[in-house]
């Protein structure tokens, strides 16, 4: 008889949403384990607000999180759940109360949270992201724009070689540049720029010109896949695996950074609370791309989320 699955229950606290996984684990049917999702959510709730400018988390940005941690839990508590925990990214690291507000969740909503390194990041994005891709020998780029920093890992299947954290996200980018809605071509192009020069300084040539193809992976690359394909409501299963080009990818860029906020948040496939910073994300995922030579993205709904799964699965075994 095979043994029952193991539920786990997972959250992201990021710069631009908090997000949650409850998903089983079954790790007797192959040399990977399996995972099937049972609940997954995604709240904006911009924790990072001010962080780039203050260098405090403003309590506004913590309570949001709080009280959304709270209703997560409530779906918890709904499962036979063996394992939980959590992740606080790129925000709480570059806030000095970071890890404060880290033990305040843990304390507050009895989620076990961690303020975790960039290392620690890409390794479980990487984890999480190629958890059931091919090992074909390919060299992959997984691409993470968060919302106050953008992941990139590169290697083969269960061998990460190469990762940085760059300091340009969503909510950074938009925050630093994007003043005008809609945005001026000057500030798209300074957004632009100060992501190329980082991937410039921040990423070998070598490592630029030896990838095979991109996974990326959260809300930016989702809603570029969702709004390419025109989705409403939103729907993981034809966005998940979908390809969208460079140069599609381009088109709609273009096309979102030429409305204002209050018609950008009724464009198909973008949910209104990620509008006010989807344009400050296709810059950054389309800079990637060309950084590295790369003519198009696979989206993925597989990231960190799947990554932190996989570490408490195999540590509750």
């Amino acid at each position: 008889m095979n043994p029952t699955p193991t539920v786990i229950a997972t959250v992201d606290i990021g710069t631009n949403s908090t997000r949650l996984l409850v998903c089983s684990v079954d790790s007797s049917a192959s040399e990977r384990p399996v995972l099937a999702d049972l609940e997954r959510h995604s709240i904006v709730t911009r924790l990072g607000d001010g962080v780039d400018s203050s260098g405090r988390l403003a309590p506004e940005a913590t309570q949001r999180v709080l009280d959304v941690l709270d209703g997560y839990m409530k779906i918890i508590q709904l499962y036979p759940v063996a394992a939980m925990g959590g992740v606080l990214t790129s925000a709480g690291r570059d806030a000095a109360d970071g890890l404060e507000f880290s033990e305040r969740i843990t304390a507050e909503t009895g989620i076990p949270v961690r303020l975790i390194g960039g290392d620690e990041e890409a390794q479980l994005s990487f984890a999480g992201a190629t958890s059931e891709v091919p090992r074909d020998g390919r060299r992959l780029l997984v691409c993470d724009v968060g919302g106050g920093s953008t992941e990139l890992i590169t290697g083969q299947v269960g061998e990460l070689d190469f990762h940085v954290s760059l300091p340009a996200g969503v909510v950074r980018q938009s925050e630093r540049h994007l003043k005008s809605d809609p945005p001026t071509t000057e500030e798209l192009e300074a957004a632009a720029i100060e992501v190329r020069e980082l991937l410039q300084a921040q990423v070998p040539d070598s490592v630029r010109g030896s990838v095979d193809a991109c996974i990326a992976v959260a809300g930016t690359a989702t809603t570029l896949s969702a709004i390419d394909q025109s989705l409403e409501p939103y729907d993981p299963a034809r966005v998940h695996g979908s390809t969208v080009t460079l140069e599609r990818s381009r088109e709609l860029l273009g096309r979102i950074a030429s409305l204002p906020l209050a018609e950008r948040v009724n464009v198909d496939g973008l949910h209104p609370d990620r509008a006010p910073t989807a344009v400050a994300g296709a810059v950054i995922l389309c800079e990637v791309l060309e950084a590295f030579g790369l003519n198009r993205f696979e989206a993925s709904e597989h990231d960190i989320l799947r990554g932190v799964a996989l570490m408490l699965a195999a540590s509750s075994d």
